[in-house]
């Protein structure tokens, strides 16, 4: 059972949370002031999150978070203000408050931020959890993910990193692929051996063939000695193959003799060489297509795919998204020495409802430019780049694949529809009668919508 400590100088505000909160089935501490607060935490008392009224005789909820901080740096701490001091509330997020909600608040409102912030303190700590577990092994350090999706990936590399078997791992460009590989390598005992990738794609036919298998001297033109192949260069290790489906079909053919005879010749060369290398490769298109069509030797696909793992896009695994942020946070800020950053839960919503094309290649871009570009310590909407504003990237059209253990139908459709109301209220600039003229709908259902589920915000407007 979570535990919560209410502080408010009002005992019947005191009264009224510790009622609410503890019929939503928390363990609920009440103070009447920042010094009994502290006392009652010093004395050894467990506590999840703090709820405070920032307006308060002696020691104010600004002066009370301070000390909080410094007591338990990990603590949440959820700030009460009136409209008139919301300043003072997003000055409290810069010291490192959770969140904050304005008087007077309603019912649904203050139980949504609660399971909110202990959802984020989940996330923290299976983070947490899961870099303790991987900290000695720095081939999973940028994989990052606590998402079933994710976990069955990780779960794979483990079973297969000492196995010889070549990998076929697929996905959109931008999930981390070459990460995959990389893991994959660093877990085996092929480790401290040699890996080695190209990009099959970003070379012409004859300078791949040089490149993988090496050349002989007056083998043509420029070639004035003799080259070691990458395959050479691989031995004993493990050799990545990125954009795997771009090889012309003569390469394809010499790729197949080395997963069949562990033997190839150099270019222009007649003498065999034998290697020791485990292939890895990787490809953002289907093969099995291109395999029906004659573009890729259905022969090499089967031998390449011998383990296939499949690297989900952003999009299907949002739940990745905090702890994805806070990492990339972390990363810009070392790297740019600037100070700590944090992003704001609005900023961070609209970074979940993005249907994210470019995957975590494009997530990470974006961090790092809010963290180059923002003079603040707090990322905001206001520093997210303006195509997250689009109200057409933003509708995606949830995944129509069921569960083995089926769905909650008026669940996932509810969730769907609230990210649209969502969506059409910040390009409308939050007035509703323009929110509903995006979606076709009357002004009355607009609003019957956005009550059902709890979207009012002070700053909405009902005309304009």
């Amino acid at each position: 059972m979570k535990s919560i400590l209410v502080v408010d100088d009002e005992q019947s505000m005191c009264d009224f949370l510790s009622i609410l909160l503890e019929k939503e089935g928390y363990n609920v501490i009440s103070a009447t002031s920042g010094m009994e607060a502290l006392k009652t935490l010093r004395q050894g008392t467990s506590v999840d999150l703090v709820i405070s009224d920032i307006m308060m005789p002696e020691m104010n909820g600004m002066e009370l978070l301070k000390h909080l901080k410094a007591f338990n740096p990990n603590i949440l701490v959820i700030m009460i203000t009136a409209y008139a001091t919301t300043e003072n509330a997003i000055q409290a997020m810069k010291q490192g408050a959770y969140d904050y909600v304005t008087k007077p608040f309603k019912v649904d409102e203050i139980k949504i931020i609660v399971q909110k912030a202990f959802e984020s303190l989940k996330l923290k700590e299976e983070n947490i959890f899961l870099k303790q577990e991987i900290r000695s092994k720095r081939q999973f350090e940028n994989i990052i993910g606590i998402s079933s999706k994710m976990i069955r990936v990780f779960e794979t590399i483990r079973k297969i990193a000492d196995l010889t078997s070549t990998v076929l791992i697929a996905g959109e460009s931008g999930t981390g692929k070459e990460l995959v590989a990389s893991a994959i390598h660093y877990n085996s005992v092929r480790k401290d051996k040699p890996f080695v990738t190209v990009n099959c794609g970003a070379l012409p036919e004859n300078l791949l063939e040089s490149e993988l298998f090496g050349h002989v001297k007056g083998s043509f033109t420029g070639a004035i000695h003799n080259k070691e192949g990458l395959f050479e260069i691989a031995d004993g290790g493990t050799f990545f193959l990125d954009e795997v489906a771009e090889m012309s079909p003569p390469i394809q053919v010499k790729l197949l003799r080395v997963l069949n005879d562990r033997k190839f010749k150099r270019v222009g060369g007649v003498e065999d060489i034998s290697v020791d290398v485990r292939i890895i490769s990787a490809t953002n298109k289907d093969l099995t297509h291109l395999t029906e069509t004659n573009q890729f030797r259905e022969d090499l696909f089967y031998r390449l795919n011998v383990i296939p793992i499949h690297v989900p896009p952003l999009r299907e695994r949002r739940e990745d998204i905090p702890i994805l942020v806070d990492h990339f946070i972390r990363k810009y800020c070392k790297n740019l020495n600037k100070n700590k950053m944090r992003i704001t839960a609005e900023a961070l919503n609209y970074l979940q409802s993005y249907s994210w094309p470019g995957n975590v290649r494009e997530l990470e871009n974006v961090i790092e430019r809010c963290v180059a570009l923002e003079s603040d310590e707090l990322i905001t909407p206001s520093s997210l780049p303006s195509n997250l504003y689009s109200l057409t990237e933003q509708f995606v059209v949830p995944s129509t694949v069921i569960p083995e253990g089926g769905l909650d139908l008026e669940s996932v459709v509810g969730e769907y529809e609230k990210s649209i109301l969502i969506n059409a209220l910040r390009r409308a600039k939050w007035i509703k009668k323009d929110a509903a003229k995006l979606l076709n709908v009357s002004f009355r259902s607009l609003r019957y919508r956005v009550e059902k589920y709890g979207l009012e915000h002070p700053d909405f407007k009902d005309e304009s």
